[in-house]
């Protein structure tokens, strides 16, 4: 495997502007890597060779000639298959949209394209983006790098695998509940979800639009904040969009790795904290503590006592939202069609025959149960109801956060699980995400970054931050980050070698 393919996503920007190295040289030596490997894993879903080789070639070009370029331009990027690119298969891992061209571009696409980034392909995740293990995906499941056995976490597997896998120094989720943060915890990588309404979500596939936001995925955190400055800012055509201007990210990154953490209150979310993880995670999680305490931080436990009910809350409204947004795909406009086997063909029973054969038993599931809580006798009881337990999960991060900077978790419950292991069983699926949910009901900015090593395999270290608080996330992430690498190396180094398909 090509040297460039270690490289970080600063490393190759540094390179690149250098005339060192050419981003075809770097977008071709990732595509080597795809047909090289991904027929063990199944990152990717689209791999886009010839568009991809075009992009480098004009940055190549551009760069000669002179030109002043942003920071990244040449970098290649991997995008979660939930995000709408123009000419571009955007399936969302769905039978329902096999076969699916989009005649436009996401915001965030269209300033990855802007900033001069080659879009590598696109990534393999849960149907719909609903799931925790990329196993839901119509395609066929994404496999941990790590270990082939084992699922990269979801919904967004694909991107953090093909980061984990070496395949792509970059790439996009989206975070309904825990969808950057789990993957990247479970393969070793860095994964951020935004505060809501910081990164556009036009073009975005919708599962959940309160909940949903598109974020940056990497190795370091230094190069998750470059991605961010690139695809964060207003957006007209977002409703929900923030319009006020955010500070840079990546400065916030390279100071933070330098940075005195003297003074620094540090809080640990009681409810979060102690019994409910796997085997090594509560004990890396406790050596990354003792790290912040060496380092001069102040520990200070808090408590948030509507967490209890959070995860209940969450997929009360999650579900809900599904089943409104996914009933556009009914089969009369576009996407999948399918005609009754039998009998007269009307528009009711080409719809249900259309999303009988087009859904996962996952989506159905999700739609049935938003149908259930969001009709005539139970919407007060159940929806209504966990719409109030997320304005108190709301009041309680606000509370915590006046008595100290920044919280910190463990991100994901356990360390990557076996495939097939939770698939039938969608509770123990469920209780998975507990640490990441509050996040997203509060709106709130969350990166998990590589902790340590449990097992043989990677823990995640969750920082939270206020909200529109990114860059203090940042600045605080690369502090421990600096810390837990050197007692050994960036984590990721530790990944077993793929062996190159045959």
């Amino acid at each position: 495997m090509s040297d460039l393919t270690r490289k970080t996503a600063a490393e190759l920007a540094a390179a690149l502007a250098a005339g060192e190295v050419s981003s075809v040289e770097v977008t071709q030596a990732h595509l080597d890597a795809i047909e090289a490997t991904d027929s063990q894993i199944n990152a990717y879903l689209h791999v886009n060779t010839d568009e991809a080789l075009e992009a480098a070639k004009s940055v190549d070009e551009r760069r000669r000639a002179g030109d002043s370029l942003p920071e990244l331009a040449g970098v290649p990027i991997a995008l979660k298959d939930s995000i709408v690119t123009k000419g571009q298969l955007t399936t969302a891992a769905s039978k329902m949209l096999e076969n699916w061209v989009p005649p436009y571009d996401a915001t965030v696409v269209e300033r990855l394209r802007a900033a001069g980034l080659p879009i590598l392909g696109k990534t393999n995740l849960d149907e719909f983006a609903m799931g925790s293990s990329t196993e839901f995906s119509a395609f066929g499941p994404t496999r941990n790098p790590w270990d082939l056995e084992r699922t990269p976490g979801g919904s967004g597997g694909g991107s953090s695998a093909t980061l984990a896998a070496f395949s792509a120094p970059l790439a996009l989720g989206s975070d309904t509940g825990g969808s950057i943060r789990e993957p990247a915890a479970l393969t070793g990588t860095v994964g951020v979800k935004p505060t809501y309404g910081g990164v556009s979500r036009y073009g975005l596939i919708a599962l959940a639009s309160s909940l949903d936001q598109v974020g940056p995925a990497a190795r370091t955190v230094l190069d998750a904040a470059l991605l961010h400055d690139v695809i964060g800012g207003h957006d007209v055509r977002d409703s929900t969009s923030l319009p006020e201007e955010q500070p840079s990210n990546a400065e916030a990154a390279r100071g933070g790795a330098q940075r005195d953490l003297r003074g620094t209150k540090v809080g640990i979310i009681k409810q979060l904290a102690g019994p409910g993880y796997g085997p090594g995670v509560n004990e890396t999680f406790q050596a990354n503590l003792d790290l912040l305490t060496e380092a001069g931080a102040e520990i200070v436990e808090i408590d948030c006592p509507s967490f209890d009910a959070a995860l209940g809350a969450y997929y009360i409204i999650m579900s809900a939202e599904a089943s409104s947004n996914l009933a556009r795909l009914d089969g009369m406009r576009y996407g999948l069609r399918v005609s009754p086997a039998e009998g007269p063909v009307t528009a009711e029973r080409v719809m249900a025959a259309t999303r009988g054969a087009g859904f996962g038993p996952e989506v159905k599931r999700r739609i049935m149960l938003g149908t259930y809580v969001l009709s005539a006798g139970f919407y007060d009881a159940y929806y209504g109801n966990a719409q109030r337990v997320r304005t108190l999960v709301q009041r309680d991060f606000a509370d915590a956060f006046a008595s100290v900077d920044v919280l910190v978790s463990p991100t994901a419950a356990t360390t990557a699980f076996k495939l097939g292991e939770r698939v039938d069983d969608p509770l123990a699926m469920y209780r998975g995400d507990f640490a990441t949910i509050p996040v997203n009901l509060a709106g709130l900015p969350a990166l998990s970054l590589p902790a340590g090593i449990a097992e043989g395999l990677p823990v995640g270290l969750q920082v939270i931050a206020p909200a529109r608080e990114d860059a203090r996330m940042y600045s605080f992430a690369a502090a421990i980050e600096a810390r837990i690498n050197a007692g050994g190396g960036p984590i990721l180094e530790s990944a077993p070698d793929l062996k190159e398909a045959k």
